[in-house]
C-alpha cells in the first residue's frame, strides 16, 4: 500500500511542474496535448499489461447488489470514520491545489514556471514522507504510522491558519506547512485504506470504490467552498485547516470505535 501510494501521488505532485514547465516551452496548448498522451498512454498499459486476477460476476453490476453494498458500507460507523481520515487529509491535498496557484502566482508574484517548480516542495515532501514510512512501518506498526502522520497533519494545518493571519505571503510562509501535512499524508494514508477496507473483503470494490468518492468529494467541496469565499488567501488559510482537523478528529472516532470492537469480540469469546 504505500508503494501504490507513492505511484497514486507521483500524478497529481507532479502535474503543476510538468504544466509549468510545457506552459513556458510550448504554450497553453501543450498542457491539452499533454493531458491527451497521458490518456492514451494509460489505455495502452491496461490493454497490454494488466490482467483481471478475480472471477467477473455481472450480477454485481446490477443496481440492487451495488446499493446494498453502498448501504452497507454507510451503516458501518468505523468505515465512515476511516473514509473521513482519507476525505479530510487527502481531500485537504486536492482542495489546495485549487487554491495556491492564485496564492503564489497573483500574491507572491510568482511566474507559472516558477509556480510549477516551486510545487515541487509538496512532490517532494510526500515522496519523502513514504519513503521514510518505508524505512520505519515495521518499527512503527500501522497505528503508529497513522498517528506520526496525524500529527504532521495537525501541525501543517496549525502552521497554515497561522502564517496566513500573521504572516505576510511568501513562498516558504505558504509551502512549509504544505510540506509538513503533505509529509504527513503519506505516513497515514496506506494503514487507513487497508484498515477501512478489512472488514469488507465481500465488497472491496464497492468498498474502494466509495472510499475514493470520499476522498475526491473532500477536495471537491474544499473548492467549492474557497470559490464561494472568493479569496484565495483566505479561504486557503481557512479550509484546509479545517479539513486536516476534520481528519484529526475523525480518526480519534475511528480508534475509539476499533477499541469498542476489539472488546466486544473478547467479551464474546469469553461469553
Amino acid at each position: 500500500m504505500n508503494l501504490i501510494g507513492i505511484m497514486l501521488a507521483i500524478g497529481p505532485a507532479m502535474a503543476p511542474t510538468l504544466g509549468g514547465l510545457a506552459l513556458a516551452a510550448l504554450g497553453w496548448q501543450a498542457i491539452f496535448f499533454l493531458l491527451v498522451g497521458f490518456g492514451l498512454l494509460a489505455i495502452f498499459a491496461v490493454i497490454v499489461f494488466m490482467r483481471e486476477t478475480a472471477t467477473p460476476d455481472r450480477r454485481r453490476a446490477r443496481p440492487g447488489p451495488l446499493l446494498s453494498a453502498y448501504s452497507e458500507l454507510a451503516r458501518d460507523p468505523r468505515f465512515v470514520a476511516a473514509a473521513a481520515v482519507l476525505g479530510g487529509s487527502v481531500g485537504a491535498l486536492y482542495a489546495q491545489s485549487t487554491m495556491l496557484s492564485f496564492i503564489l502566482i497573483d500574491k507572491v508574484g510568482m511566474t507559472p514556471t516558477a509556480f510549477g517548480l516551486g510545487m515541487l516542495m509538496q512532490t517532494g515532501s510526500y515522496f519523502s514522507g513514504s519513503v521514510c514510512l518505508r524505512l520505519t512501518a515495521a518499527k512503527l506498526g500501522g497505528e503508529g504510522s497513522v498517528r506520526v502522520g496525524l500529527a504532521c497533519c495537525g501541525l501543517g494545518g496549525l502552521l497554515i491558519a497561522l502564517s496566513v493571519h500573521f504572516i505576510a505571503p511568501s513562498y516558504l510562509s505558504v509551502m512549509l506547512p504544505v510540506a509538513f501535512s503533505s509529509f504527513g499524508i503519506a505516513f497515514l494514508t496506506p494503514h487507513m485504506t487497508t484498515a477501512a477496507l478489512q472488514s469488507f473483503p465481500h465488497i472491496a470494490g464497492s468498498a474502494s470504490a466509495m472510499m475514493g468518492f470520499i476522498q475526491m468529494a473532500g477536495g471537491f467541496f474544499g473548492g467549492l467552498a474557497a470559490a464561494l469565499l472568493g479569496t484565495p488567501f483566505i479561504a486557503f488559510g481557512m479550509i484546509i485547516p479545517a479539513m486536516l482537523f476534520v481528519s484529526v478528529l475523525s480518526y480519534i472516532r475511528f480508534a475509539s470505535l476499533t477499541r469498542r470492537m476489539v472488546l466486544n469480540a473478547a467479551r464474546a469469546v469469553g461469553e
